[in-house]
Order: C-alpha cells, then sequence, then structure tokens
C-alpha cells in the first residue's frame, strides 16, 4: 500500500463522529477513501450530518503523525514475520469478519501472513449428501479454525485442559485463534504452538491471537516471549491504531473477532460475568458450534460453561468430540499417538487418588477419606505433585490433575 493510500485510510478511521458503520458505508457509496475525500458537500450530506460531514472536510491534526507511526512499524518488520495494514477493501481481509457485526476498516497484522493461502489450511473433502453447519463459512481466514477462550483464573485442570485440547485440534490441523489474555487463552495458544512443533511439515498458522490493544504493544507483560512465538508460528491481530493502551472496554469488543474468524468457540472454564460467554454469545448469534467442557459444580469457574451447556452448547470431553460435531476429520499423519500408560499406583497412593475424586478437596477431609497418619500423607501428596498427578491450590485445597 502507498502512503498516499494508507494516509487516506487511516484519515478516513480517524476523522471525528465516523466510526466502523458510517465509513462502511461512504466506503459503499463511494469506493476508496481518496474517492470520499474529494466528494462535494452536498454528495456527503446525503449520508452523514451536518457535523460529520464537517468533521470529514477538515484533516484530523494527528494524522500525520500517525502515519509516520504506522508507515515505521510496517518498515520495522523482522526477517521471517511480515507486517501489514488489511483494509476491508483488501483481497487478504478475513472473509469470516465480513458477515460479523460491526466489521472493522482496518486491521493491523504481524507473524506468518504467507501460510493464509497454504494448502493445509484447507477443510477437508465433504461429502455432498452430508453438509455441515459451516459449510457456508469454511472457506474464511484460515479455513479451518477454533476459537478456544475461557477464564483468566482457570483452575490448575482448567489450564491443562486448554494446553491438551489445542494441542489435540492443533494436530488434527486446526488453527487456533484465542486472545492472548492470561490462563485459558495463553495456554490454548501454547498448546496450538506445541502441536505444529511436532508437525512435519509445519507449514500452517499454529493459531491467531487477536489482542485488545496495539499490535505494537504485549499486553499482558507476561505474554511478550509468547506474543514472539505466536508471530513466529501464526498471527498477532489487532484493529486497534499503533499505541492503543490495554483498556477495559476494547477487551469485550475484540471479542467479536475471535468468534468471527473460527468456525466455532470451545469455552474452558469461565464464570458468570465473563467475556468468554460473550464470545460464546457472538458465535452462537453468527450461526457458528458452541462447545463446553463441564467442571466441578462446586467451582465458580465451571458455572459458566454449565450455563452454556443448559442453552444448548455441545458438551465435550475430548478433542474428538469436536472433530466429529464440525466433521473435521483429524489426517492420519496429523493424529497424535497413543500415550503411554501410566503406572499403577498401589498402596497409599492409590487410596489417595481414589480420595481426591474429581473436585478440589482440602487435607483434613482426605485425611478423614484415607485415615492416613498426617505426616504420610503430607508426603503423599507432595509426591504426587511433585510427579504433576496433584495440583496445590490457594486455600488449603488440593486437585487431582488427569494425565495428558
Amino acid at each position: 500500500m502507498d502512503p498516499d493510500e494508507l494516509a487516506a485510510w487511516l484519515r478516513l478511521t480517524l476523522t471525528p463522529g465516523v466510526g466502523n458503520d458510517t465509513a462502511r458505508r461512504l466506503l459503499a457509496a463511494f469506493g476508496l477513501p481518496q474517492a470520499i475525500f474529494v466528494q462535494p458537500a452536498a454528495a456527503l450530506r446525503q449520508l452523514l450530518s451536518p457535523t460529520q460531514a464537517s468533521a470529514l472536510a477538515q484533516e484530523p491534526p494527528e494524522l500525520a503523525a500517525r502515519l509516520k507511526a504506522t508507515q515505521d512499524w510496517l518498515d520495522g518488520a523482522e526477517d521471517g514475520l511480515e507486517r501489514r495494514v488489511i483494509t476491508l477493501g483488501d483481497g487478504a481481509y478475513p472473509a469470516g469478519l465480513l458477515t460479523i457485526e460491526d466489521p472493522p476498516v482496518l486491521l493491523y497484522a504481524t507473524g506468518q501472513l504467507q501460510l493464509l493461502e497454504s494448502e493445509s489450511n484447507r477443510p477437508p473433502a465433504r461429502s455432498e449428501s452430508a453438509p455441515t453447519a459451516i459449510d457456508s463459512i469454511v472457506n474464511g481466514w484460515p479455513a479451518r479454525a477454533l476459537a478456544v477462550v475461557g477464564s483468566r483464573n482457570p483452575t490448575p485442570q482448567g489450564a491443562q485442559n486448554a494446553r491438551q485440547f489445542a494441542r489435540h485440534l492443533g494436530a488434527a490441523g486446526l488453527t487456533i485463534v484465542s486472545g492472548l489474555a492470561l490462563g485459558v487463552d495463553g495456554a490454548a495458544h501454547e498448546g496450538a504452538l506445541q502441536a505444529v512443533d511436532e508437525a512435519v511439515p509445519a507449514r500452517r498458522l499454529a493459531t491467531v491471537a487477536v489482542i485488545g490493544t496495539g499490535i505494537d504493544r504485549v499486553y499482558p507483560r507476561q505474554h511478550r516471549a509468547l506474543a514472539h512465538r505466536i508471530a513466529r508460528q501464526g498471527l498477532i491481530l489487532s484493529e486497534y491504531p499503533l499505541g492503543t493502551p490495554p483498556l477495559p472496554a476494547n477487551f469485550p469488543k475484540r471479542n467479536r473477532l475471535i468468534a468471527g474468524l473460527a468456525q466455532g468457540t470451545l469455552v474452558i472454564e469461565a464464570a458468570l460475568q465473563s467475556g468468554s460467554l460473550i464470545t460464546a454469545r457472538l458465535a452462537a448469534e453468527q450461526g457458528k458450534e458452541v462447545f463446553a467442557i463441564p467442571g466441578s459444580i462446586h467451582s465458580p469457574q465451571s458455572r459458566g460453561a454449565h450455563a452454556l451447556l443448559r442453552q444448548g452448547a455441545k458438551l465435550v470431553e475430548t478433542a474428538q468430540d469436536v472433530l466429529e460435531e464440525l466433521r473435521w476429520p483429524a489426517a492420519p499423519a496429523d493424529t497424535p499417538g497413543p500415550v503411554p500408560d501410566a503406572p499403577v499406583p498401589s498402596g497409599d497412593t492409590a487410596a489417595l487418588l481414589a480420595a481426591l475424586g474429581a473436585d478440589p478437596v482440602g487435607f483434613d477431609a482426605l485425611q478423614a477419606r484415607t485415615g492416613l497418619p498426617t505426616e504420610r500423607l503430607q508426603a503423599r501428596l507432595l509426591e504426587l505433585e511433585l510427579d504433576g498427578q496433584v495440583s496445590r491450590l490457594p486455600g488449603g485445597l488440593f486437585q487431582r490433575l488427569a494425565r495428558a
């Protein structure tokens, strides 16, 4: 994109009172932004209020600085990475976003953009006699993608589920879309990256992170290294101008993009008042499948998923449940190999694992269930914790972790 064209697009988005909806109406009426700014006032007033028409006639004072910052960002791409401003009129604009409510006029993208047209991103062939609900949208960007979202403060089992599901679904050829937040989002990105690390060849997008800040910022800071890995093996996407800080209102808004880029949404642990439920609702409104993993009835982090299940979300227990529902069979070469059998526990360990059950439990309750002396019970819990079979939770609780 040449500087004049980029300046026109930026000017359109920077004009006060001209949001995405108004900008789209102008583009539909007059074509590219350069054509909008040469229209006579009478033509603009047919579509705009007098205030909007007046604002559009004046160049925003910050345009020159914003244009320079954007051009510097584009020119600063590292070797092996691409940076691009994708406009609503660009052939590379995600097809899945064209049908959502309020599609953004501009998108900022960095990462492996050349992999968007990868042969491995195309969906498997389907029988004409067995159409699915996603046939009309499966040729989106990328073609096979699943959103995986959930709590920023998951239980250890919830984080492990996110990582394992994303890894197995990634191994089946799906691109995992999430929001780079702490908790489930980060674990899902990590699982997707692991799947691509294990794949031969690995020529497809592992994961797409849709962020709620300017693309030149990483939030939260703890995910700086993860963001770099995503850019190397996937894509980072933002609708917000460079330099946009982490404003609370921007994160729920970006969830429509997460839902729009994917052909389904999987929720792994979410409170009742959760941004993940916003993503699930938007996915359902877009006619896409919503999946949820059930959890403990005693855990606040399970209540959002349980609410979705009552509303008709598909209950899933394995990654294969998702693949079968969407008719996305795993390619034989990508199917994860069998997991070696874990050693069969015996004695105190077997009794303790049975007593732990599936829900978090306190030390006193475990002692009552097992009858083990305090020192022996503490020793066995420590062994299981070090072995990755048990997690120690706040409040003196313990939770059994399922093995991969």
